[in-house]
């Protein structure tokens, strides 16, 4: 494959940047698209991203439609076909940015200006299209062959909320029609297991716009499963020592401004309510509530290491385009826990915390996970706290416990939190991009931001190092995570309804009513369907709709003979059996969480 390069140069382009060049020069072909349909349009910024394309634009007061979208689709269908060469060139700044105004694009100008140290620009043209650009970009309109526009959202010029909102317009690219058919099939897929759908038919969660986007409502089936999330994870942590608490869902100010958090992390907060003279936030995380129940009473070193749990309910304002069912919502419940520690019980702790991580994704069969040790970026004193020295001790004693341990890591610089470096377990979704599910931090910030202390046993006070982890790490993103991976079908212990109840007629209605009172009774969830519809069509909405793990078909013969006749959700026919031996049976697999 072809590639130019600004300076005008040709030459075969590597393996592995073809994807990246080919989805660059797309974004390029959209913009000429856009601009010969919208002239006033105003390009911002337009690069090829891990999965496909984008560009930001500012359309004035025009709004998009779907239809707009396959208009541009469209137009740069034509433009490939018009095999339009692809030409580069270098102003120096001067003329640079002359060019640039005399074709009105004031948000490439000002970008000119944001870049003060540089003296020449290169651009890239195609026809009557020129675009500011490093490149390299295809030498030929007609080289992109597979392209598709997905979708379009909100952005804020340099993803800053206090510029304007502009037309982010998405798409995606690949070397050939095979490879985006593939990708078709794979968005299908996605679709049919996207959470937000499942969720609706299964009756699990809703969002309501009156109540505020990103601020889902779980529904009775939802909140079943949420709370045998709940019940699951601190049945573990108890075993290992964990004492829970519940703390307010707001703070002051002068409680994040203590933790740094305030600085940090400000514009991920709701704003400051103002109250008898007082500014509270609601808050984005737990630590510092944490940290101020550790500072209640003195502490020896007898009493370390405390393991401080909670399920909180936290409220971050992400942005409206972020936004995703309870995958990413405002408001979410995080599975918190904080460990105060010795120096010399860092190891110990964290292997702990990592055998606990592990032994959950065993329970629940997750597989496909990597580790991440995730630094601080040295030359960023803006998003980090800026102690060279804790942030060294720090990063090195992390490292030192997971090589310790036998983990298998890599390491990404600038993905720490503020206060300290963290372990990342990401995991890979049956659909889309890999994200962090489990978390575990060490913090050597915090607890002396907060003067927290404890008696050594030579009598001297010393500080706390602090570990921060989260197992399941949101119970509404795990929840979200597990409706995907599994379509619906959740194991039998935490399916909302465990056991559906169907008889076939009025005549074994009494009986059937009889079944469905004792499988409650031995503390099982269970619906009767008492609807008038055919047997065959109450067995498919029980497998297809509720994904009820075990059907119960009540019959004349079942109702004489006192059986059961059993039928799961993967539609195997087990057939007639004494009820007590089926409660025996999902009592077994709700008990081992199979």
């Amino acid at each position: 494959m072809k590639i130019i390069y600004k300076d005008g140069t040709v030459g075969e382009c590597p393996q592995e940047e073809e994807l990246h060049v080919l989805r660059h020069t797309a974004a390029h072909i959209m913009a000429q698209a856009i601009k010969r349909l919208y002239p006033q349009a105003d390009f911002a910024f337009g690069p090829a991203t891990q999965n496909g394309f984008y560009y930001d634009v500012d359309l004035g007061d025009t709004k998009l439609t779907t239809e707009d979208l396959e208009a541009i689709e469209k137009e740069m269908k034509k433009i490939t076909k018009e095999n339009l060469p692809i030409k580069a060139f270098v102003l120096p700044r001067e003329e640079a940015r002359k060019l640039m105004e005399e074709r009105g694009e004031k948000y490439k100008v000002e970008h000119m200006a944001d870049l003060a140290d540089e003296t020449e620009f290169s651009f890239f043209q195609q026809g009557d299209y020129v675009d500011m650009c490093l490149g390299p970009h295809l030498t030929y309109t007609k080289a992109l062959k597979a392209f598709k526009i997905t979708q379009q959202s909100g952005a804020y010029w340099k993803d800053d909320s206090s510029n304007k909102m502009l037309t982010r317009i998405n798409g995606v690219a690949f070397r050939t029609a095979e490879e985006l058919q593939e990708w078709e099939r794979q968005q299908q897929e996605a679709r049919e297991r996207d959470h937000r759908k499942i969720g609706r038919e299964m009756q699990l969660f809703m969002t309501d716009d009156l109540v505020g986007k990103g601020l889902p409502m779980f529904l009775p089936n939802g909140y079943i499963v949420w709370q045998e999330l709940e019940n699951y994870i601190k049945a573990k942590e108890r075993k290992l020592g964990y004492h829970h608490v519940m703390t307010p869902c707001v703070g002051t100010v002068d409680l994040y401004k203590t933790s740094g958090h305030w600085d940090h992390y400000k514009d991920n907060m709701f704003p400051a309510m103002d109250m008898e003279g007082e500014a509270y936030v609601l808050r984005p995380m737990n630590c510092p509530h944490h940290m101020r129940i550790f500072a209640n009473r003195p502490r020896s070193y007898r009493n370390l290491p405390i393991r401080i749990g909670e399920i909180a309910h936290d409220f971050r304002y992400e942005a409206s385009g972020t936004l995703k069912g309870i995958e990413r919502g405002r408001h979410f419940c995080q599975n918190d826990a904080h460990l105060f520690v010795t120096p010399e019980q860092i190891k110990d702790e964290v292997a702990s915390v990592c055998d606990l991580i592990f032994d959950v994704y065993k329970d629940f069969n997750i597989t496909d996970y990597r580790c991440v040790l995730s630094l601080r970026d040295p030359a960023d004193k803006k998003k980090y706290h800026d102690d060279d020295e804790m942030w060294n001790t720090a990063e090195s004693a992390l490292r030192e416990v997971l090589v310790e341990l036998g983990i298998n890591f890599t390491e990404e610089i600038g993905e720490a939190a503020f206060y300290g470096p963290k372990l990342d377990v990401n995991v890979k979704p049956a659909v889309g991009a890999e994200y962090t599910l489990s978390t575990c931090q060490l913090d050597f910030c915090l607890p002396a931001r907060f003067q927290l202390t404890y008696i050594d046993r030579d009598g001297s006070e010393k500080c706390p190092v602090v570990i921060h982890r989260a197992i399941l790490g949101s119970l509404d993103r795990f929840m979200a995570y597990l409706i995907e991976e599994t379509k619906g079908r959740f194991p039998a212990w935490l399916a909302p309804v465990q056991v559906k109840v169907l008889p076939i007629s009025e005549k074994t209605l009494d009986y059937a009513s009889q079944v469905n009172e004792k499988i409650l009774d031995a503390g099982f969830r269970a619906v009767l369907d008492t609807s008038n519809e055919k047997i065959g069509y109450k067995i498919r909405q029980a497998q297809q709709e509720d994904r009820v793990p075990y059907m119960l078909v009540i019959g004349a013969k079942e109702a004489e003979t006192g059986a059961v006749a059993v039928r799961t959700r993967d539609g195997q026919d087990l057939g007639a059996m004494p009820l007590d031996d089926f409660l025996a049976k999902i009592g077994k697999e709700v008990a081992e969480k199979l």
